[in-house]
């Protein structure tokens, strides 16, 4: 059954419900069933529904090949809450549809959900996007178009001719702010150009834009592209990080290491409990709307056009947020690589298992979406095989800044005044033998705090625990002895513990033995 794109535009997740609603009405092969010495006409089991939509989603470019039965399962399960379908009996609304021989059909009228009318917001004086276009494309040109400058709208433009009090001034220095509505500007600009005419406007609000956070998220970055976060307090606590960097370089740093039945499994527990105890998605509930719409680029033929706008997105998070994504898909996208990593479940693949563990984690809507989840599923998809491009700092939005700001400096500065401008630092970049040197120090440190962890958990019987230390001693004894030097310290962890009295009946004396010829 052929698809059609659903085109980046508001309540594209609606659109997409409405389309798939229609797909799976029009091509879902309607049989005659007999259930309980009754026959049925034009209707469909449960699992052939299953294998017919599951079809449908995995060959859907909107949706593509990393859905799973499962979600397919639960989807039609929303469609016989939304009466898209009802049993043989004529009966919706209950979320009991397993994938089993139960009897479905279609009513007699598919209901398709209204797309809300969306008036057009009109701002005072504001600028189309071509004028805006016109504004910054200053490469090269050698006039200032006043026209335009004197229809700046104060709330989006800062001219470069007006003071902050709006008043006009001869000349003036460009402060920081104008530098920041700079970047914020050319940054919406660039996306624009991408998302198409009109599209982005309907779906984003620019004013919940931060420039501070778009300028942050290109500057203050490692020699990685990481985010570096001034504020270690809204980083990732110390003993998540050290878990995924385990789950990063599994096995460690030595293949010949080993470790107890199931470690690797607790340790993606800990880090998938950690991302699930987050109040937000890393992506925000404020741009849930912008990368579903990105979601419709994600055509062979865009991929490119996609990778950008991603990009640029990206950037409107705040600082915590892109680190912990950062980190996360280099986490993720290691493991689905790496061959040594042993199965985390007993009948998921890794890949599968790290989407559907972490993809609401990544999106997520703060309403009701019945399509999240995929929608999800998709996107992460995307990220985990393009993260590298899609996290870096965009190099030309860079120099596209550098000359809008070279520009109104040349306009704006006074004879004989000179224009400060903001500096950005960078880390230092380190050799090779440092690198080694911290690297192997982190991973000492992470086997430490599982040791660590390992000791305090108090679910753990005894019996267990002295198993699991003795393993860990066995394959880091130097770890090991540092946390118990002596063996009274090592007796001190269970010397706590009450002691087993023997019991009773051995203190009571046995019998004498006796003849029965006595």
């Amino acid at each position: 059954m052929s698809s059609h794109i659903v085109t980046p535009g508001p309540y594209r997740a609606t659109k997409l419900w409405n389309e798939v609603t229609k797909l799976f009405r029009a091509g879902m092969p309607l049989k005659k069933h007999r259930q309980h010495l009754r026959v049925y006409a034009s209707c469909f089991s449960a699992s052939a529904a299953v294998d017919w939509l599951h079809e449908l989603l995995k060959n859907n470019s909107n949706f593509g090949p990393e859905v799973t039965r499962q979600q397919t399962v639960q989807l039609l399960k929303k469609f016989l809450k939304n009466h898209v379908i009802e049993d043989v009996k004529g009966r919706w609304g209950m979320e009991d549809l397993e994938d089993n021989s139960q009897l479905y059909r279609f009513p007699s009228t598919s209901p398709l959900k209204p797309i809300p009318n969306r008036a057009p917001v009109l701002r005072k004086k504001s600028m189309s996007m071509m004028d805006r276009e016109s504004f910054f494309k200053f490469r090269g040109s050698k006039k200032f178009d006043k026209e335009i400058l004197e229809n700046v709208d104060p709330e989006t433009q800062v001219s470069p001719m007006e003071s902050s009090s709006g008043e006009t001034e001869g000349c003036r220095e460009l402060t920081e702010e104008d530098i920041h509505v700079i970047w914020k500007n050319v940054t919406l600009t660039h996306l624009q150009k991408l998302v198409g005419s009109g599209s982005l406007e309907d779906v984003l609000d620019p004013a919940q834009v931060s420039p501070k956070f778009i300028v942050y998220n290109m500057t203050k970055v490692n020699k990685h592209g990481v985010v570096s976060l001034e504020d270690k307090t809204e980083d990732l606590p110390h003993w998540v990080l050290s878990a995924m960097k385990c789950l990063a370089n599994w096995p460690k740093y030595d293949s010949n290491q080993s470790s107890y039945p199931g470690f690797e499994r607790d340790v993606f527990k800990t880090v998938s409990d950690y991302f699930y105890s987050l109040s937000q998605p890393l992506l925000t509930f404020r741009y849930y709307e912008l990368f579903v719409n990105i979601l419709g680029l994600l055509q062979p033929s865009l991929e490119r056009v996609a990778i950008e706008a991603l990009q640029l997105c990206t950037l409107f998070l705040p600082p915590a947020s892109r680190r912990k994504l950062q980190l996360l898909l280099r986490m993720i996208s290691r493991m689905s690589q790496n061959v040594d990593m042993p199965r985390l479940h007993d009948i998921i693949g890794t890949r599968t298992l790290l989407v559907q563990t972490f993809s609401r984690c990544v999106l997520s809507c703060e309403e009701v979406d019945d399509l999240d989840e995929l929608l999800a599923t998709r996107l992460l998809s995307f990220l985990m095989d393009h993260h590298q491009e899609v996290l870096q700092v965009p190099v030309y939005l860079r120099n596209a800044v550098d000359d809008h700001v070279n520009y109104l400096k040349s306009l704006t500065t006074c004879p004989g005044s000179a224009v400060t401008m903001p500096t950005y630092s960078f880390c230092r970049q380190i050799s090779t033998q440092e690198f080694e040197e911290q690297k192997l120090s982190v991973s000492q440190a992470a086997l430490a705090d599982l040791l660590e962890n390992l000791i305090k958990d108090k679910a753990m019987s005894v019996k267990e625990k002295k198993k699991k230390l003795k393993l860990f001693q066995k394959e880091y004894p130097d770890i090991y002895l540092r946390r118990f030097p002596t063996t009274e310290s090592e007796a001190q962890l269970f010397a706590d513990k009450p002691k087993i009295k023997p019991p009773m009946l051995l203190s009571i004396k046995k019998p004498k033995n006796f003849s029965i010829r006595n």
